[in-house]
């Protein structure tokens, strides 16, 4: 990996923390948001792994590179392998057409930078 991809992906990291940090404090729709995110991604009939796979192909086609960094995490957290995650990327690729192929070459940084 790339020190700049590196440095990138560490940037989103702690811009959403900062960001994350000032909103909880100040914002009661934030909180709400917080609330509505760990209500959607919690296991009901779809299991969160599977939720997080879904929200990679939407993060791809939507070309959200702090979306694409926090699922793909959420989605190894939540115990998705590579190779799952590389089907959600294809999803999105497929969704998204070729712009997408751009936000799929992020997507692949980050399961780096994860290993």
């Amino acid at each position: 990996m790339v020190d700049r991809d590196k440095e990138k992906i560490e940037d989103i990291i702690k811009e959403r923390k900062n960001a994350h940090n000032f909103f909880l404090k100040n914002s009661d729709v934030y909180r709400s948001f917080v609330d509505l995110e760990q209500k959607t991604y919690s296991d009901g009939h779809l299991k969160k792994k599977y939720k997080e796979l879904i929200a990679i192909g939407i993060s791809i086609v939507i070309n959200c590179k702090s979306c694409i960094q926090w699922h793909i995490n959420e989605a190894l957290n939540s115990g998705s392998t590579n190779e799952e995650i590389l089907e959600a990327i294809e999803v999105g690729i497929e969704m998204g057409g070729g712009p997408a192929t751009v936000s799929s070459r992020f997507a692949l940084k980050v399961l780096e930078y994860n290993k």
